[in-house]
């Protein structure tokens, strides 16, 4: 008997050692900063200062002027609480580069709005991406040189969804409401991207880009919108190539635009780090030019683009490349949708829209490509389900 109390005692004092073992081992929880008046910390800088990898970034709705800063440390989630936070440049800027420089890794930006970033060096942005792998939701950037400009990185993923990116670029063209640079991978859903200054909506550069279920567009002469009109040039540009999939968007093309091109792929050459194949899905364009327009424009690739199910309405050619696989898709000058005054593009009956998409298949690397969200207003996306026995063209089913 003695013996077995004695092997219990070990064992009690075994797990107790693993229990406490495990204890000092564990790593502290991540804390929880609480910014605003009367918070903690009175600005998201200060919190950014003294966060450790993993805290959680609470900023309460409010403005926030000449609050710029870089963020060095990592593994960070910074939100807005209470409402949509304002971050206000105020004429400041964090290292000639932007409101925020984003040098830590991993972080994830939720429901902010970010506004007035200008560099002595005319490039400057909302947010400047300099470490690996980033996501911004549910954001707001605005009038800005760039609202998000990212350096070369080819191990970061870039996330980029439910985001409202208006009238961002200075005016000379080389800056843009999005432009991402040679990074591995980007995922760019469920956003609105519109009114940029003489530059793209969207440009990356990236090796590998998924676009899906936005809508592109900018306010036509005498109207209104969450910023002014701008006059923007493409409203996608990949200009070194790289797999792309394009898929259920709305592409919308002002008169007043820079370029009679709505997608540009390729135009600056196909970078030899990378394929030069372009998937163009289930897309609803729209051109209000009467005079010019080409909706897919392809350069430098040899790789035969692959569009598919696609509505194309108003005046141009569907696409330059001759050799361009082209199945399902239909054109008109004008099509019937439901008020495209008003923007809504969702498709009235007709027997050349309903049921008359193609299954679209896989892509080289294996990746279906059927088109299983639409984009809705503001910046969201809701589940496709077909009506009848086939995908309807365009980037939504008939009503």
């Amino acid at each position: 008997m003695q013996a077995i109390r004695t092997s219990a005692t070990r064992i009690t004092f075994a797990v107790t050692a693993l229990i406490v073992g495990a204890a000092i081992a564990a790593p502290a929880s991540a804390a929880t900063r609480s910014v605003g008046t009367g918070k903690t910390y009175a600005t998201p800088c200060k919190a950014f200062a003294a966060a450790a990898a993993g805290d959680v970034i609470e900023i309460q709705a409010g403005t926030y002027v000449g609050d710029v800063c870089s963020i060095s440390k990592s593994n960070l989630t910074i939100r807005g609480v209470n409402g949509r936070p304002k971050i206000d440049a105020g004429g400041k800027n964090a290292n000639g580069k932007a409101i925020w420089v984003v040098s830590g890794s991993n972080i994830t930006i939720d429901n902010v709005e970010m506004y007035g970033a200008y560099v002595p060096d005319h490039n400057g942005a909302a947010l400047r991406l300099e470490g690996t792998n980033f996501t911004l939701r549910n954001s707001f950037l605005h009038d800005n040189e760039n609202g998000i400009l990212s350096g070369e990185n080819t191990a970061s993923t870039i996330t980029l969804e439910n985001n409202e990116f208006g009238h961002n670029g200075r005016g000379d063209g080389y800056t843009h409401n999005v432009y991402i640079g040679k990074a591995g991978k980007l995922t760019f859903r469920y956003n609105f991207s519109h009114d940029a200054n003489v530059g793209h909506n969207l440009k990356t550069r990236a090796l590998y880009n998924t676009i899906s279920y936005n809508r592109f567009s900018s306010l036509r002469s005498g109207e209104t919108g969450s910023t002014a009109a701008g006059k923007p040039s493409y409203e996608i540009n990949v200009p070194n190539g790289g797999t792309t999939y394009i898929i259920g968007n709305v592409i919308m093309q002002p008169t007043a635009s820079n370029n009679p091109a709505m997608v540009s792929y390729g135009e600056e050459g196909i970078s030899t780090d990378r394929k030069s194949d372009l998937y163009v899905i289930n897309n609803t364009f729209v051109n209000d030019d009467s005079s010019r327009g080409t909706f897919v424009t392809v350069r430098n690739a040899t790789t035969a683009a692959k569009l598919t199910n696609n509505l194309f309405s108003g005046y141009g050619t569907v696409t330059n490349q001759t050799n361009a696989i082209k199945k399902t898709n239909y054109q008109a000058l004008a099509i019937g949708f439901v008020n495209l005054a008003s923007y809504d593009l969702r498709p009235l009956a007709s027997a050349l829209v309903l049921n008359a998409g193609s299954a679209p298949g896989n892509s080289s690397g294996g990746l279906s490509l059927n088109a299983t969200s639409s984009y809705k207003h503001t910046a969201a996306a809701s589940a496709r389900s077909k009506l009848g026995t086939a995908i309807d063209i365009g980037a939504y089913e008939v009503q």
